[in-house]
């Protein structure tokens, strides 16, 4: 016989350690709602002061006091800290008045519509650029020890849903009698536990992970109260009054439900040892024919009720528990569609009916697929027509997957590029090849369904060895009919006092072979097992079926971390139109090259000045200045100055001083063009002493 639990445990460690990896090397939440843009923008240099300063984002976002922070050169908060929306996913803070000259920084922490934070900053300058001492902090929403820990609730919370939802759905639908198991009730409490205890650990670490980001700020009452108004926090509290009346499906499911079970099997039992063995039970020397007849007419019209009458409750209760666990269910899986992607972007009110489905397939197939492993490898038997029937429901799954998958590719990637140019296109294409190797894996545990159904063993019920309740009830009552040979009258026990037919001798006798049979038959039912798992272990059909269900499994680890990765990053539609946004000045404009000529007037007084400006956009750029005689030669002269002026908006002349680097070349980094114009750029040039010339020209940039 082979023993394939090493194997177990092995591939387990091993498949915990990827799925570490995988949440390790995850990066803090990335911003489902990325930053458009900013008045004034980033980098900008503005004449005057601004009284607000405003945000735009490429969705809503939800904000609170002090979202948007405006701090002057000395690290001094000069916003009065109540934003606003404008409307269009603009959102601005007022700036207090009589604001020194300087650069001054902006960070904002908000969180976007799908429940993801998003955090930034950036600078601009009012009169010129100087020296600043703001310093913010290394903790940032969404990261650290607290983003770690809250991703991985995230991942604890999915696969407890999946399990106890699977768990639960794959005893009513393909084996009843699993309802009995221990090993299958584990399973389902297990994934109940985990995903209630995620939950609470989630709602808990909520406030720390879209503020502060420090793990100490995670017991605090105070966020707490403000993380239930929000809506990811109104979607934590509903999963946990829905876990409570889940909570009252399973004590139900594992409780009258399999009491009704064993119920009807102790019967059916019953019903057959009467019809084997009533010959030796007649009554018929001391009762007439007639009256036996008409009892066992009577008798058999009883049964017959009271067995149909069973067969009622059990059928009532099965639909009750099956419809009752469906809404939950629907319901629990509803808690993420309204608080995450599904919320937000478009076709909102298709995409989370559209995500629930989604949710409830995973937890049917993954689900099912971890209580069918473990049945296989804890429960002492397990139907060839449940694998069969869980094959089937499988397929159906796989099957809403991939339609509701499609949907939501499209939805979230917008189009085929963002497959390999976007972050979450490239995880998503990981998924569905993950996906592929499990649905080739599953039909690998088809064929092996197939061949169990088609084999024949010893006490089997559709090809694979069955032990129900009624067996094992028909076993103990047949184990207490064992009779024991009687001790012969020179027996240890029997005295002098108690004859052998004594009262007393005729008790301890009865005593002493119902003990002995009890032990007898705990003997037997133990060799019984013992034997019953070694034809089950060595049943190659059945060690086949437990390799490749196994095999299903570790995927679906690795699958279910990758999803809950894919989760937490920007969608690649929401990416590419940020990079659009950012990239649409660029592509309007470009590096700026200008040939000036010159004549101070004196002495080797001509010549031509040549300026490049790079990237040549609004924000920081880097200058070059060349000075050439009419030749083309290179040339030094004792002084070069630039200036820059927007004539339309009264900005200027912004001086720039640049430093001599070769012959003939000047440059100057970190030149600010606040907004876009038609700018004068003025330069001066001086040959000698006293001889200098200004000359400009005028040019499109940003």
């Amino acid at each position: 016989m082979r023993s394939i639990a090493p194997r177990f445990g092995h591939l387990l460690m091993l498949l915990l350690a990827v799925t570490g990896a995988l949440l390790a090397g995850a990066a803090p939440a990335s911003a489902h709602a990325a930053l458009l843009g900013s008045d004034p923008k980033q980098g900008a240099v503005v004449a005057t002061a601004p009284k607000q300063v405003s945000l735009t984002f490429s969705e809503d976002v939800a904000m609170s006091d002090g979202s948007i922070r405006v701090l002057d050169p000395a690290g001094k908060r000069v916003d009065t800290g109540e934003p606003e929306n404008l409307g269009s996913d603009v959102y601005s803070v007022k700036l207090h008045s009589g604001l020194p000259d300087g650069t001054f920084t902006v960070a904002y922490q908000v969180v976007s519509a799908d429940s993801h934070p998003v955090s930034g900053a950036f600078t601009f300058s009012v009169g010129a650029p100087s020296k600043t001492s703001v310093a913010l902090g290394d903790e940032t929403a969404g990261g650290g020890v607290v983003g770690g820990l809250y991703n991985f609730a995230r991942y604890v919370s999915y696969a407890g849903f999946i399990v106890m939802v699977g768990g639960a759905a794959f005893v009513l639908a393909c084996w009843p009698r699993g309802a009995g198991v221990r090993a299958v009730q584990r399973v389902v409490v297990s994934g109940w536990l985990a995903l209630t205890a995620a939950t609470l650990a989630m709602l808990l670490m909520r406030g720390a992970y879209t503020g502060s980001g420090k793990l100490a700020d995670v017991f605090d009452m105070g966020q707490l109260g403000t993380v239930l108004q929000t809506k990811t926090g109104a979607a934590l509290s509903s999963r946990l009054l829905l876990l409570a009346a889940a909570a009252l499906f399973i004590a139900v499911l594992f409780g009258a439900y399999v009491r009704h079970e064993e119920n009807h099997d102790g019967e059916a039992a019953a019903e057959g040892e009467a019809a084997g063995g009533g010959g030796a039970d007649r009554l018929g020397e001391t009762d007439s024919q007639g009256e036996t007849d008409s009892r066992g007419e009577t008798d058999s019209r009883g049964e017959t009720d009271s067995r149909g009458e069973t067969d009622s409750q059990k059928s009532d209760l099965a639909f009750g528990l099956a419809l009752g666990g469906a809404v939950v269910a629907a319901g629990l899986a509803a808690t993420w569609a309204m608080a995450e992607h599904a919320s937000t972007g478009i076709q909102t009110g298709l995409a989370m009916p559209v995500d629930v489905l989604h949710l409830l397939a995973v937890a049917a197939w993954l689900g099912g697929l971890t209580t069918l492993l473990v049945s296989l490898y804890r429960a002492p038997s397990i139907e060839a027509s449940a694998v069969r029937r869980f094959s089937r429901i499988a397929l159906g799954s796989v099957t809403v997957l991939v339609a509701t998958g499609i949907y939501q590719s499209w939805r979230q990637l917008g189009s085929w590029s963002a497959f390999t140019d976007t972050a979450y296109g490239q995880l998503l294409l990981v998924k569905i090849g993950l996906v592929a190797v499990l649905v080739g894996i599953a039909w690998i545990s088809r064929r092996w369904t197939a061949r169990l159904t088609d084999a024949q063993g010893v006490d089997t019920e559709d090809g694979l060895e069955v032990e129900t309740p009624a067996k094992a009830a028909s076993a103990h009552r047949t184990s207490e009919r064992v009779t024991v040979p009687a001790e012969g009258p020179g027996s240890a026990k029997e005295t002098a006092a108690d004859g052998p037919g004594s009262p007393a001798a005729s008790s301890r006798k009865a005593d002493s072979d119902t003990a002995r049979a009890a032990q007898l038959a705990r003997q037997q039912a133990a060799m019984a097992t013992a034997r019953k798992k070694r034809i089950r272990d060595a049943d190659p059909h059945r060690f086949g079926l437990r390799r490749s269900v196994l095999a299903e499994a570790g995927v679906a680890v690795v699958l279910l971390a990758v999803t809950t990765v894919l989760t937490s990053t920007e969608p690649g539609r929401t990416e590419q139109e940020a990079a659009r946004a950012t990239s649409a000045a660029s592509e309007l404009s470009g590096p700026v090259s200008l040939d000036i000529p010159f004549d101070t007037g004196g002495e080797d007084g001509k010549g031509t000045v040549s300026l490049d400006l790079t990237p040549g956009r609004t924000g920081s750029n880097e200058m070059h200045v060349y000075v050439k005689r009419p030749n083309g030669q290179a040339f030094d002269i004792p002084e070069v100055k630039v200036s820059f002026t927007l004539t339309s908006k009264n900005i200027g002349p912004l001086p720039v001083t640049p430093d001599h680097l070769l012959t003939g070349h000047w440059s100057a980094s970190g030149v600010q063009i606040p907004m876009a114009g038609d700018w004068k750029v003025a330069v001066t040039v001086r040959t000698s002493d006293i001889d200098q010339v200004t000359v400009n020209k005028t040019v499109k940039i940003g």
